[in-house]
């Protein structure tokens, strides 16, 4: 059983008069400890089908399958608790709040468990010593370089203990020798707690540190290549 996979997904956004087709047909799947790229120029449905199997959105027509279970038609309070349990993101733009330590940051997805605050803390630095960050707990974003700062957002990804990463250009602000940085502990975090992720790049180096390929075009995949 996949993972992930999508059966003929479809996505049409109506705008004002004008239906546009962000996805087309859209089938693939995705095994448990997989590294995948997607990839495609701006427009190409990549973003669409990342909001589809993150919960974000769901599809017009088809079927999405979260491990199995149907998930592309749940309400809005089903897709938080999936989104909250078995899925963690990381974005472009860092996502924090600036005004909240990096200790409080990453504890965030927990608040919605009911988690005790000693176990929340226990477990965010944790997830922070995981990714390098021991003893910046206190830190704020402002007091963070920007490779930090995405590093404070992965173990916020991780500290539920999700078995999915969705990462969305997650390089896309960092330069280049701090975009490796990142991209070595993703792999990291692959090959050594077999953590499936998910990367939306346009970048090819970028693409690199990954085992597969997917490239999207006009809402359809056009190749899936493993390497």
């Amino acid at each position: 059983m996949a993972l992930i996979e999508t059966k003929e997904i479809t996505k049409i956004y109506r705008l004002g008069d004008i239906d546009l087709q962000a996805l087309s047909g859209v089938s693939a799947s995705v095994e448990k400890g997989e590294f995948v790229a997607v990839m495609g120029p701006s427009g190409s449905g990549k973003s669409t089908f990342m909001n589809i199997i993150g919960c974000l959105d769901t599809p017009t027509s088809g079927e999405y399958l979260l491990e199995g279970t149907s998930a592309g038609d749940l309400g809005r309070d089903e897709r938080a608790a999936i989104r909250n349990t078995k899925i963690g993101f990381v974005f472009q733009g860092f996502n924090l709040l600036s005004r909240t330590s990096a200790l409080e940051n990453v504890e965030l997805p927990m608040l919605y468990d009911g988690l005790p605050a000693k176990e929340r803390r226990e477990k965010a630095r944790a997830a922070l010593k995981s990714v390098g960050l021991e003893g910046r707990e206190a830190h704020h974003p402002n007091q963070l370089s920007g490779g930090q700062q995405q590093r404070v957002a992965i173990a916020r990804a991780l500290v539920n203990d999700a078995p999915i990463i969705l990462a969305d250009e997650p390089t896309g602000n960092l330069d280049t020798k701090t975009s490796r940085e990142i991209m070595e502990l993703f792999a990291k975090l692959n090959r050594e707690s077999n953590i499936t992720i998910i990367l939306v790049t346009h970048e090819t180096d970028i693409a690199a540190y990954s085992r597969r390929v997917i490239r999207f075009l006009d809402g359809c995949i056009v190749s899936d290549e493993v390497k």
